[in-house]
Order: structure tokens, then sequence, then C-alpha cells
């Protein structure tokens, strides 16, 4: 492992370590999955206002992007909107990657690696497993299909908020190579976690599902927040109504 590397993953498996050890007593053999969780949760948490600040950046976009679109086109150049919180990511999923493809960390064992899930070491890879029909087959697939659900629901909930801030209907992804992309696109992250240690699936899981309710938090928002003016407009409009029906009454 580089020096570069290896100060960050040592930091790393002190602390998914010291969580293991802590929650064992009440989680049993569940307790380094929980550990990764909590990693994963506190990493989101400290980047929770990079990605609202994301949501609300890809909000404003959607409702320019007649304009913008062109303006890019003729400056020659575009925009990526919420690219900053998953760039910083990958720094932590390679230090969780590599936390659990390392047999020694810090030139001690790393115990972490005698983990498991539901028997399936969290350092296991899916395709160095005994098939599909294996029970660690079956607890990757399982990983899979949470990811894959995951991912769908994601690219949903963005289709509704480019759809509210534009003030028209959700729209399907589109045809052609690019509504091809956007709708593969989502499912990279179950690409990526079958190439990945067990330990880093479940990163991405715990991941991906705070990113879902971040998105549904913003939604929640900005509902409420657009809400709020339209019903202090309506009792004044209604008064005024009421007002002219009543100049108009005969005596």
């Amino acid at each position: 492992m580089s020096s570069f590397l290896g100060v960050p993953v040592d930091a790393a498996y002190h602390l998914v370590s010291g969580l293991t050890g802590i929650l064992t007593p009440v989680l049993g053999g569940l307790a380094a999955v929980a550990a990764i969780v909590a990693f994963t949760m506190a990493v989101r948490l400290l980047l929770m206002p990079l990605s609202l600040r994301a949501l609300r950046g890809q909000a404003v976009q959607a409702r320019l992007a007649p304009q913008l679109v062109a303006l890019y086109k003729r400056e020659g150049t575009g925009m990526f909107a919420g690219v900053a919180p998953l760039l910083l990511q990958w720094p932590f999923l390679s230090v969780m990657y590599l936390l659990f493809r390392s047999p020694t960390v810090g030139g001690a064992a790393n115990t972490l690696l005698t983990r498991d899930l539901l028997g399936v070491p969290l350092g296991a890879h899916w395709l160095s497993g005994a098939g599909l029909a294996s029970a660690q087959g079956a607890v990757f697939l399982g990983v899979f299909a949470l990811l894959a659900g995951l991912c769908w629901l994601s690219a949903r909930f963005g289709r509704l908020m480019t759809a509210r801030a534009t003030g028209a209907q959700p729209a399907p992804a589109g045809a052609g190579t690019a509504g091809l992309l956007v709708r593969v696109l989502p499912y990279l992250t179950v690409v990526i976690a079958a190439f990945a240690p067990l330990a880093a699936g479940i990163y991405l899981l715990t991941s991906l599902a705070w990113s879902l309710a971040e998105r549904m938090f913003f939604l929640t928002r900005s509902a409420r927040a657009a809400a709020g003016p339209a019903a202090s407009r309506a009792p004044a409009s209604g008064r005024a109504a009421a007002g002219r029906s009543g100049r108009g009454r005969p005596l």
C-alpha cells in the first residue's frame, strides 16, 4: 500500500474496528456491517451541506436549462451540477476498498477481514465466489438488487425534481444514445459493487440510500417553500374578490 493512502486507511481501520468493538455486544456478527454503515453515514453527514447546495444548483439549472444550453453551446463549454459531492466520496470509497483488500494494516493483521455478513466475508468479491447459486452469490445478488432499486428511485426523484423546477410533467429518460446513457448511467453503482469487496458494496448501498433521503428532503422542503407564498396570496385574492362582489350587490 502506498504511503499516500496508508494514513487514511489506518485511520479508517481504527475507526471501523473501534465501532465494531463497541457494537459487538449488541449486534454480534453484524457489528462490522453496522460500523461500515455508521462510517458511511458520517461521511455523508460531513458532505451534506455540499450535497444540498448541489441539489439547489440542479433545480436552478433545470429552470434555466433552455438559456443555459444555448449559452454554453455558444461559449463551447458545459456545466455538471452535483459533481463535487460525488467526487469527494471517491477517496472514502477507495479507503473502504483498500481497507478490506489489505491483509495487514499498520503492520498488524487486519481483523476486519474475519467479519462477515450472513456467512460471507466482508472482504469477499462476487466474482471470486462459488457461483450464483451459492450463499455468497445470493448475498451479493441481494446487495445488487437493493442497489438497483435505489438507483431507479434516485433517477425517478431526479426527474421529479427537474419537473418541479421547470413546471412541467415528469418526462421519461428519452430515446436515442443520449437517452440510453441517461437511463443506464445511474446503475453504474451496481457495476462498481460487482468488482468491489462486499464491504464497499455496503458502503455504496448506504451512501445511495442517504442520497435518496437527501433528494426527498429537498423536494419536501421545496414544496413547502413554494406552498407558503401561494397560501399567503390566496386569502388576499379571496378578500379582493369578495369586496368586488359586495360592491356590485344591490342594497
